[in-house]
């Protein structure tokens, strides 16, 4: 594995993370595989992201929003730093810009291959073959290479060939027939939720690789699909179809099997309320002042909500428009029913909690610009928090991981630069 000393960050922090003597090749691109590379890093891995001179990686350029930088062009052509679409999954790496056109570039690559511990990419199978990426070929540059591959639809079955974007991911496994209001059209996720996960798997999988090799188990090939991940987490959903034969159908915001489990309308706001047992059922309709509804045999049991959910929510409804939503939040709370208000994305990073759990840290980037970034979820006691990063800028690395991974004197990085191989 990679001497720690020659890592990004502060060496006596990142030896002391799990991953601190792991190097990540980072081959992949827009959110899948750059999310698996950003947890790895997280982890105190150093992860070399590569990207194409001029132009990176696509996710630089979807804006705006742009992280504004008039004074120095950033990454986009109409002057702005790269986009919030980059900076969310591009944390904690190191960034390096190689031409795999050039014959000398591929022969930087086999270099970069052969020295790490982890690649990761998503290439197309044409442009595995191309670049000289098939599996094969590199567990010969390193036969205890872990690699993670992640596509549309896997390396196998009629549709290894075709590209796969998370909307069309969510439409194909299902996850929008389920998603959108009972009544309405389907819809995706607010996000990139196919993607995500596969990110996630993704990371999963190069850590199991990584811990195989401790086995005498190295050479590990994880294929990691977006729509493999997508229908894996329909979870409960997918499983009520194997056990029924039944369609699923959409709930809104309403849960399939628990009731009340659901958003309700205040006489301000919105409010959801999750009762997750008979208990909490008991406990809620005497805070809602409402013991009619907790002695209504009809309403009992879970099961038995579930079988009345029409005239039961109709019933809620009308109640929790009655009270403005801090109203409801207090008599919830003083009851024990779990329960939290909807709110935005702003109100939502701002909460004493998220604070609290330093979720957003500020960082300066390479250019002098000072911004704020989501870090990362993990905390490990008793082991210090690694600073994150802010994300690369283009090639902003190259010499440094052709020096420290490869060796490269001054001399031979020139001669690259000059072939227009690397910048």
């Amino acid at each position: 594995m990679a001497d720690a000393s020659n890592q990004g960050g502060p060496p006596s922090t990142r030896t002391r993370l799990p991953l601190g003597d792991v190097r990540v090749l980072d081959l992949s691109r827009v959110l899948a595989g750059p999310v698996c590379c950003q947890v790895l890093g997280d982890l105190g891995a150093d992860v070399v992201k590569v990207e194409r001179p001029g132009a990176g990686d696509d996710t630089r350029h979807w804006g705006p929003p742009f992280l504004d930088d008039d004074s120095s062009g950033g990454d986009d052509p109409n002057g702005n730093g790269p986009s919030a679409y980059f900076l969310s999954c591009n944390r904690n790496k190191r960034g390096i810009a190689i031409d795999l056109e050039q014959d000398s570039a591929r022969d930087v690559l086999d270099g970069l291959i052969r020295r790490a511990d982890v690649l990761v990419e998503n290439f197309l199978p044409a442009a595995l073959a191309k670049f000289g990426l098939n599996p094969d070929r590199l567990h010969t540059l390193n036969p205890e290479l872990v690699v993670v591959s992640i596509s549309g639809f896997g390396r196998t079955g009629p549709l290894a060939d075709a590209p796969g974007y998370d909307l069309m991911i969510q439409a194909l496994a299902g996850l929008m027939s389920i998603t959108g209001e009972r009544d309405g059209v389907p819809m995706k996720v607010g996000v990139a939720i196919s993607d995500v996960l596969t990110g996630l798997y993704a990371a999963i999988s190069a850590l199991s690789g990584l811990h195989g090799r401790g086995r005498g188990l190295g050479g590990a090939e994880c294929d990691l699909a977006l729509a493999d991940c997508t229908l894996a987490s329909l979870v409960n959903v997918v499983q009520s179809t194997l056990v029924t034969g039944q369609r699923p159908r959409r709930y809104g915001n309403a849960h399939p099997q628990i009731v009340p489990y659901e958003a309700f309308a205040t006489a301000d706001g919105h409010l959801v309320l999750a009762v997750g047992n008979d208990r909490q059922w008991q406990r809620f309709c005497r805070a809602a002042g409402r013991d009619d509804l907790a002695a209504d045999e009809r309403y009992a049991t879970n099961p038995d909500r579930v079988r009345h959910r029409d005239v039961l929510i109709a019933e809620l409804q009308r109640e929790f428009a009655q009270r403005a939503t801090e109203a409801w939040r207090q008599r919830l709370s003083d009851a024990d029913v779990p329960h939290a208000p909807v709110v935005p994305i702003d109100e939502g990073i701002a909460t004493p909690q998220t604070q609290a759990r330093e979720m957003v840290q500020t960082v300066t980037d390479n250019a002098g610009r000072t911004f704020r970034v989501l870090a990362s979820p993990i905390h490990w006691n008793g082991l210090p928090s690694l600073p994150v990063a802010a994300p690369p800028a283009l090639g902003e690395h190259t010499d440094a991981v052709l020096r420290e991974w490869l060796g490269f004197d001054a001399d031979e990085i020139a001669r690259l630069r000059d072939c227009g191989a690397i910048a």
